[in-house]
């Protein structure tokens, strides 16, 4: 399994930037491919960015060019690179996992998949 932990969150002026920390650790190479997801108040929950193992990242339009989504593998950790924030960006963040794993050690062609998710770290934009 993959355990998952934030940290990064806090309080910022709108203008600002916060960078979040996704520490992972585990069944690593199980990973293929992680997110970020937020969720406010009275909001469903969104992807807000995403980066496979092969490097390909997508981000959902309103913080693309602002947000950048990035991972060490090194240091088994994403990160959220978050600049210019607007009070639109207050939730709760997540960090998300994909993993693939072989349901039966030694055996080919037989996966399990499950997802992971961090504890969540609060993000506000308020002046």
């Amino acid at each position: 399994q993959v355990h998952l932990v934030e940290s990064g969150g806090g309080l910022v002026q709108p203008g600002g930037s916060l960078r979040l920390t996704c520490a992972a650790s585990g069944n690593i190479d199980s990973i293929y491919g992680m997110g970020w997801y937020r969720q406010a108040p009275g909001n469903e929950r969104e992807e807000v960015a995403h980066i496979t193992s092969g490097g390909t990242t997508r981000y959902t339009r309103s913080v693309k060019g602002r947000f950048t989504i990035s991972v060490n593998n090194a240091k088994n950790a994403l990160y959220l690179q978050m600049n210019n924030l607007n009070p639109g960006d207050t939730a709760v963040y997540y960090c998300n996992a994909e993993t693939k794993t072989a349901a039966v050690p030694g055996v080919d062609g037989v996966d399990f998949e499950y997802d992971y998710w961090g504890q969540g770290t609060q993000v506000t934009v308020s002046s």
